[in-house]
């Protein structure tokens, strides 16, 4: 690392760049950026108008924190990753999303702005919702949206937490929903399922996606699976005893990364999760409650790529 990264100008920079995320993303008065930062009141004003005069704030902060930056690399170091971005967090909200969705949305947003034909295809959760929007529009009918799950629950209501087709609005891409439930019954019915032409296209579709952003749940009792009623308590358990640790698109793995062989998996609809995709695989995901998943997925190696908090960035390189 060259001495020159630590200059007073570098320093004073960071500083802006922090107080303006602070200011204009997370929200906090100037009092509480004070405190925070540990100046005084009119020193984070002038911060916050620094970060604005030195065109460090757009939409989204233009500025790469150094602090960040050197997580970001000792992540993509340690865990063989292909992209590897951190958000800054607030310290008094360690875990907001807004941060790693601007982030999330900035990257998919550089793929989308390819003259050529990319796929893109997206798992669930509040992290992708939370990206999607905060990404610009943008006219791209020369891409394609698919989704790698289902939108359905065994009753036939709707998942909440589908971006497919929000994201497909936003950029007038056209899109493919993925036509299955989130679990089938049993083996037998899954594959006449996946015997249709639609859902066999749509796999394919996942299987050729130039990239691929998915969200990481954790396996305790507040696991989406099991608040969102896919999974009892028994069964929780019973996959607890298993080694179970994380999720991804409801493919359910180990502290190694491994997917389990277990009755869940055997029934899980989604398109399949490969181990070492050959293509962007890029996790979207932050948190105290995920961090053994996070982990295992990195150390699996199910994805190429994470965007994160400084916050959780810290954890995982502890």
């Amino acid at each position: 690392m060259s001495a020159d990264r630590f200059t007073p100008e570098t320093t004073r920079l960071d500083d802006a760049a922090r107080a303006g995320w602070l200011y204009y993303v997370a929200g906090n008065t100037q009092d509480q950026i004070a405190r925070k930062l540990g100046v005084s009141r009119q020193s984070a004003q002038r911060l916050v108008a620094m970060a604005l005069s030195e065109r460090l704030v757009k939409v989204r902060l233009d500025h790469p924190i150094g602090r960040c930056m050197d997580l970001a690399a000792a992540l993509a170091d340690r865990y063989g990753l292909t992209l590897a971005e951190v958000a800054p967090s607030d310290p008094e909200a360690p875990d907001l999303l807004a941060g790693i969705a601007i982030a999330a949305a900035a990257h998919l947003e550089r793929v989308l702005k390819s003259p050529e034909r990319r796929i893109v295809s997206l798992g669930t959760g509040r992290n992708l919702r939370a990206m999607v929007e905060q990404l610009p529009r943008m006219s791209c009918p020369q891409h394609v949206v698919v989704s790698r799950l289902g939108n359905m629950m065994e009753d036939g209501s709707a998942t909440p937490y589908n971006a497919t087709i929000r994201l497909a609005e936003r950029i007038g891409a056209p899109h493919f929903p993925y036509p299955l439930p989130v679990l089938a019954r049993d083996p037998a019915e899954l594959a006449a399922m996946q015997a249709q032409q639609a859902a066999r296209n749509t796999i394919d579709l996942c299987a050729r996606a130039d990239l691929s952003l998915v969200g990481i749940g954790q396996m305790d009792m507040t696991a989406p699976l099991h608040v969102d009623g896919f999974l009892s308590a028994v069964e929780m358990a019973e996959l607890a005893r298993a080694g179970a640790v994380g999720e991804i698109t409801s493919w359910v793995y180990d502290a190694q990364g491994r997917i389990i062989d277990c009755a869940f998996n055997r029934r899980v609809a989604s398109a399949p999760l490969p181990c070492r995709p050959a293509r962007d695989v890029i996790a979207v995901a932050s948190g105290q409650s995920k961090l053994p998943a996070i982990r295992a997925a990195l150390v699996g190696r199910l994805i190429t790529g994470l965007i994160t908090s400084e916050a959780t960035a810290e954890r995982l390189l502890a």
